[in-house]
């Protein structure tokens, strides 16, 4: 094995285990807030914050979903109150979903106790380290995300 492969290696575990105790950690604290949402209701309530009202075809797509899954998940939310379906503006025979108020505020609830574990768990790291982290996560997440869709186009 060369020195290329065995940082790959490590990289691979390094993501298999991030993704396994991420998930063990947010199961296993006792926290209401951090259960309040199931996972994808929280990144679909994240973008629509960001983003702003979108249709369902453009959710599934920035969050490399397929249509029907995203619809699924919207349904469940608009039936919890999470957001609403309205007609959309520019072609009046689509419809756009937005997160509600009672959506954003669970939401934020969960955003504020993940800050808080990841807080704590980074308590030692120094400002760089921990912007570093930011940093490198999301050109994962945006590499991740591309070769995504570039496996849905083909």
């Amino acid at each position: 094995m060369n020195a290329d492969e065995s940082v790959i290696g490590r990289i691979e575990t390094e993501v298999a285990l991030l993704m396994r105790f991420g998930e063990a950690t947010r199961r296993a604290i006792p926290v209401e807030a951090h259960r309040s949402l199931d996972r994808a209701a929280y990144v679909i309530l994240r973008h629509l914050d960001e983003a702003g009202p979108q249709n369902v075809s453009a959710l599934a797509a920035r969050l490399n979903l397929d249509g029907s899954t995203v619809t699924r998940q919207v349904g469940a939310m608009e039936r919890d109150g999470l957001i609403a379906r309205e007609a959309d503006p520019s072609d009046g025979r689509g419809t756009v979903v937005s997160a509600t108020e009672a959506g954003l505020r669970r939401m934020s609830v969960v955003r504020g106790a993940r800050a808080e574990v990841y807080e704590e768990m980074l308590a030692d790291w120094s400002d760089h380290d921990r912007a570093e982290l930011a940093t490198l996560l999301a050109r994962l997440n945006e590499a991740l995300s591309a070769r995504s869709r570039a496996r849905r186009r083909s």
